[in-house]
């Protein structure tokens, strides 16, 4: 990966393999590229190889989902010298049990200590890195997180605290993943109907003070001091929102196909609009 491109993309000047540098890297991602399922959305399966990643999400200025978002990620970690392993999670967002292994995130060790680095989950993920061993809770701009044990599932469950209670994000154990993992699950996220992908628009993008997040047409823009929530309501508020909110060069035809599958897919007329 050409590095200096990556930290011009990313606003960073450097980093070192220390738990600071690693905050920092995953903090400064997340707030310049944003999650974005476009593409799957749109019937594109993603190029989830590094050069095609390099070329979507820095060439272009683009975002992407967890297999492009966590690959950029860790080739920038090896570039850095941080000793890194891949895990593939299942996604619960809530439920008691996750489903197929759809995410890819990544357990970093440093000095002895494992830390959770993840870049590319769509929902309410922590901005920061988490230590894996601690069982306490742990705050990040994004909200306050822990880890249960799950033995039935053999899983490590990451889970958020919420005004109703602890809310289950995803589940992870130990198996070694291989490229080919990625490669099946990226098609299996991109074209599967039961997919959440292909059939809603999903971005999320963090920032200092916590992150913006759209499904559909549903925008909301959390905060430490409280969440707002509006809709949007035309093609044209949809092209200013991508491109100003979540940062994405919007090229008009595909801002306009996106709408149209959301025409499609019934989601405005489930928003009024």
């Amino acid at each position: 990966m050409d590095i200096d491109r990556y930290l011009k993309r990313i606003g960073l000047e450097g980093c070192d393999a220390t738990a600071g540098g690693l905050r920092a890297l995953q903090a400064a991602q997340m707030c310049a590229i944003a999650f974005e399922n476009i593409d799957p959305l749109l019937g594109i399966v993603p190029d989830v190889s590094l050069d095609g990643i390099e070329d979507k999400l820095i060439a272009q200025g683009r975002g992407g989902y967890c297999f492009e978002l966590n690959t950029l990620f860790g080739a920038a970690l090896s570039a850095f010298g941080f000793r890194a392993a891949r895990v593939m999670a299942r996604v619960r967002n809530g439920a008691p049990q996750g489903g197929q292994r759809s995410h890819l995130a990544w357990i970093v060790t440093l000095d002895g200590e494992e830390w959770l680095a993840d870049t590319g989950f769509g929902g309410a993920g922590a901005s920061v890195p988490l230590r894996i061993g601690a069982r306490d809770v742990q705050a990040a701009p994004t909200g306050r997180y822990r880890f249960a044990e799950d033995e039935a599932a053999g899983e490590l469950v990451l889970e958020r605290e919420t005004p109703e209670g602890w809310f289950s994000l995803y589940g992870f154990d130990r198996v070694p993943v291989r490229d080919a993992d990625i490669e099946a699950a990226n098609f299996v996220c991109a074209r599967w109907e039961k997919a959440p992908f292909p059939a809603n628009l999903m971005l999320s993008r963090h920032r200092e003070d916590g992150r913006i997040s759209l499904l559909n047409t549903a925008l909301r823009v959390e905060n430490r001091a409280c969440v707002t929530k509006s809709v949007i309501g035309s093609l044209a508020q949809l092209h200013e929102t991508l491109a100003g909110e979540f940062a994405l060069p919007c090229d008009r035809d595909m801002v306009a196909a996106v709408w149209r599958r959301l025409e499609v897919l019934g989601h405005l007329e489930e928003a009024g609009v």
